[in-house]
Order: structure tokens, then sequence, then C-alpha cells
């Protein structure tokens, strides 16, 4: 996919998968009408993107629908279009089964292996068995690392910014990675918000389970390896972080015994309670846990938990290291998500406030994957214009220690960085780093052709930024790109990267003297080639 197009997808989110299945419903429609149907309702096209989900389109044109037929022939609906069928008529039962054991026969199937692979393969029957199907290879972790560094990389007075910098090392096993690789973190929740979801829900943290789906044969259901129902919520269900579905308050409905919040959950999943139940419920980001303590009569099996609560995810981050650098370790460079809901209620995000409250001292084992990023690893002859504001600085320190390390026993292209963050006293992420190589013939110094260039973005009246950097330096980033240099770009997913590409448009256009049209067909080009690398993350 070429990159300009790039950019149009993520200003539209993921609107791509809901654009191919409305394909289909288009062709369908356009082919009836030719063969000479009439339509009786306008064609109805849902998003399930909207913040009250695919419902949102869907409520409305049933509703026409309805009436229409109605309007057609009475005796469609003889009770009138407005009758409601029961929601426990409604609603299906669940689809998984769970077994409780005996633990005495339970205690001979656990793990006596090292308690490394024991973390392991608790996380492997868990995973296997939750609600949500995950790839064959990504039920067990690629490996367990320890902390061995936290460190802020932020000053403590820069209250809405924190960044932390992570050195993780092997010792389940060594997983050979390359730069521009992501690491994924399966997070810990909070133990008290465990124990709480477990209380409100009436569930015995010490029983042991295993969980099956509904169809499943009855011979099939002892070659699961049984695991703690504590354990189980721990590792798969996001209990103290996540939203809840819409689909989950419909099915609190029908386990309400207190009248008035029953009628207020069936008000939540009523097409007029679409919009409260979104200032209720996504806007807020309310968790699971706190739902269901806002709505104290409910009482849902756990079948019904296991099967909508949202799963624990794993989280992606740009690996900041170079194998060959720190052959037994892996580093983050990791910023807290921190905001405030429109209620003015605290939130943090649940991996990267975790990872920061956590202490080296304390033996701490993370369970991680090793995945192929999208910026591939350049080899050392090869000109590179690096942009990365922020934390997007993230994987070209991994970049700049192999370039370092491959200067050393041969030639190495030269390479630009633009840099960009709020203040220099407050966010100048790896200062020290970065000024390192930027002088005494470093990999970033002008004697070796190359350059470091940071913008400050709020240490003046007017705001500054990477691109207004880059255009500064137009004719040194055009020497780069007239001489073949790659492109790559990491950091927010917001506007940042499409403001790099028309600074890239303009410099081009501006110092070959074409057209911009024509730059643009040269940067599609580049990318083309394989030399316009983008990673950005929300």
């Amino acid at each position: 996919m070429l990159f300009l197009d790039w950019v149009i997808l993520v200003t539209k989110n993921l609107m791509i998968d809901i654009l191919r299945l409305q394909f289909v419903v288009k062709k369908l429609d356009r082919r009836l009408l030719d063969l000479g149907a009439t339509p009786i309702v306008e064609r109805g096209l849902g998003d399930d993107q909207h913040p009250s989900g695919y419902e949102a389109a869907l409520d409305p044109w049933m509703l026409s629908l309805w009436n229409m037929l109605n309007t057609i022939n009475y005796k469609y609906f003889p009770s009138g279009p407005d009758f409601l069928i029961p929601y426990e008529n409604l609603i299906a039962q669940p689809k998984i089964r769970i077994m409780y054991h005996d633990i005495d026969k339970v205690d001979s199937q656990l793990s006596t292996g090292s308690d490394l692979n024991h973390i392991e393969l608790q996380i492997e029957r868990a995973r296997k068995m939750s609600a949500v199907k995950y790839s064959l290879d990504k039920n067990r972790p690629d490996c367990i690392l320890k902390l061995v560094k936290n460190q802020p990389l932020t000053k403590s007075s820069s209250k809405d910014k924190e960044v932390h910098h992570f050195e993780f090392e092997f010792v389940s096993s060594t997983i050979e990675y390359e730069v521009g690789d992501v690491l994924e973190i399966l997070p810990s929740q909070n133990p008290a918000a465990v124990d709480a979801f477990l209380l409100r829900c009436n569930l015995d943290p010490e029983a042991f389970i295993t969980v099956h789906p509904l169809e499943t044969e009855n011979q099939l259901l002892d070659t699961q390896v049984p695991i703690k129902l504590k354990t189980f919520v721990e590792l798969t269900m996001d209990v103290a972080s996540a939203s809840p579905r819409r689909y989950f308050f419909e099915v609190m409905s029908m386990f309400a015994t207190a009248e008035h919040e029953k009628e207020r959950l069936q008000y939540f999943v009523s097409p007029e309670g679409r919009d409260d139940l979104y200032q209720y419920n996504q806007r807020e980001r309310r968790t699971v846990l706190e739902v269901l303590e806002d709505f104290p009569s409910v009482q849902m099996p756990f079948e019904w938990l296991v099967q909508l609560v949202p799963p624990l995810k794993t989280r992606a981050f740009s690996i900041s290291s170079s194998p060959s650098v720190h052959p037994n370790q892996v580093h983050l460079t990791v910023s807290v998500v921190l905001w405030t809901t429109p209620f003015k209620r605290n939130r943090a995000g649940l991996c990267s406030s975790w990872l920061a409250k956590l202490d080296p001292e304390q033996r701490v084992h993370v369970p991680v994957w090793f995945q192929k990023g999208s910026l591939r690893p350049p080899p050392p002859s090869l000109p590179l214009i690096l942009v990365g504001p922020g934390t997007g600085c993230a994987p070209f320190r991994g970049f700049i220690e192999e370039r370092a390390i491959q200067s050393l026993i041969g030639s190495t292209a030269p390479v630009m960085f633009f840099f960009g963050c709020r203040n220099e006293d407050n966010d100048f992420l790896y200062k020290e780093f970065w000024l390192s190589h930027s002088q005494n013939n470093g990999v970033l110094s002008e004697a070796k052709g190359g350059g470091f260039y940071v913008a400050f973005s709020r240490d003046q009246p007017q705001k500054v930024y990477v691109q207004h950097k880059m255009r500064e330096h137009s004719h040194k980033v055009w020497n780069f790109l007239s001489e073949g240099a790659a492109i790559y770009v990491a950091g927010s997913s917001t506007k940042m990267p499409s403001d790099v590409l028309l600074a890239f448009e303009e410099i081009i256009s501006k110092e070959s003297g074409l057209p911009q049209e024509s730059a643009v067909r040269w940067l599609r080009a580049l990318e083309k080639a394989g030399k316009y690398h983008v990673e950005a993350w929300s």
C-alpha cells in the first residue's frame, strides 16, 4: 500500500474493513435495482467504529423498515410495529461452558517445572481457553524478560507527559531480533481490582476450571488442563481497564433483580438511550468492574462474563535498542497514557501505568512476544532521513546504535535525524545520547555528512514542529534524497505523518523546481521502491 493511501486510511481509522463488507451490500443493491426491484426503504449501511457501534445506524433503519412493512400490510404486525419481544426471548444462551474440577485430581497435572516455565504454561493454558481465539503462536509467550532498569526520561515537574526508559534481560530463552522490531507485552492487572471483581461476582478465586465451547463433545472435555479461576481472570479478562460493549448491558438487563436497574439497562440498549449509553460508558471509559458496581442487583453467570468481558490484550512497543550493542537485552521507550474524562475522572493506560510503577529490585518477570515492525533495518550503505518526534524516536535509538557499531568496522552512509518535543528542559528524550552521536565524528555529526535537528514546540511563542525544521534544512534534505536516501517516520498517528509528508512534497517541489503534483508522484515512487517507511500509533 502506498504511503499516501495509508495516510487517508489512518484518518478514517478502521473504515477499510467496513467498506469491504459494505461493498457486497452495495453491489447486491445495484444488481436488484438493475433487475427491476423497487426499494421499500433506503439502503442502510452500518459502522462498527461508530462510538455507539453498528446499532447507531441499524436501530433507526430497522424502525423505518418495520413502519414501512406495517404500512404495506398491517397483518405483518398484528400488535403494531412498536411491539417489543422480551429480552429473554431475543438473547441467546452463552456460547461457552465452564467445568469445575476437584482440586485433588488437578494437582498431579500442574506444572512441576521452573517458575518461568510455569508462567509460560499458565498463560498458554488460559489463552487457549479464552473466549477470544488467538493464533497458535500467540498463546504461549516467546519468552519471559526480567526488568533490570526503569528510568524516567521526563522531569517530574512535567505533569502532562511522563516517559520512561526500560531495560529487560532475557531469562527464560533468548530471542533474536532486529532494529525496527516490535515487542508485545501482556500487562498485569491491578490485584485489588481483580479481587474486587471476583468478590462482586461471587466467584471462588481458588476454584479450578476449564472453559470449553458449548458444542464441545463430552469426550473432549477432559483434554484441557484445569487452571485457577483467579488466574484465568487475571490473564484473559480485562476487568478494570476496557469498557464493555452494548451487548454486555443487554445481557445484564436479563439478570437485574431491582426494577429500576432493569429499566435503566433496557433504556441504555434502546434506540432512545443509545446516546446516553455512549456518554455513560464510552466517553467515561467505564470499566467492567465499575459498570457492575453501578448495578448491584445484577448477578451474571460466569459463563456470560467470560464471553462478554473484553479480552486482556497485549500492548505493542517499538524496540529502542540494537541487539548488536545489547546482545542480552531489549530496551523500550514508553509514554505513560494519562487522561481525564468529561466528568473529571482520572484514567491511565493499563500497560504503560503498570510498567511505570515496576521496581527492578522486585525481580519482575514480563511475558512478551516479538513481532516484525514496519521499519525494516537499513543496510549501512543507505543514507537515512529519520523523523521521530516524542517517543517516535524509540526505534531510531536502535538504528543509531546499530549504525555506530557498523561504522567501527566499515564505511557507513550519513544520517539526518529530526526530533521534536515540547521543552528542552522537560522532555528532551535521550538528550545525551543524540548529542554524543552528533559530535566528534559520530554517525549524526555534520563531519560525517549527517545532522541532528530538534524542534522544541513550546519553548517560544510560535510553535515549532519537526516539519518546520525539515523546511529549514530543505536543501540538505533534497541532497540526501537525490543521493538515494530512505525516509523513516515514526510517532503519533494523528497529524504528524501527513504533516511530514506534506513537508517532503514542498521540499522536493521547491528544491527541484517541479510542480507539487510531480513531487507527490516522486514520493509515491520512493514508497514503491521500499524507501518510505512509516510506523505510527495512536
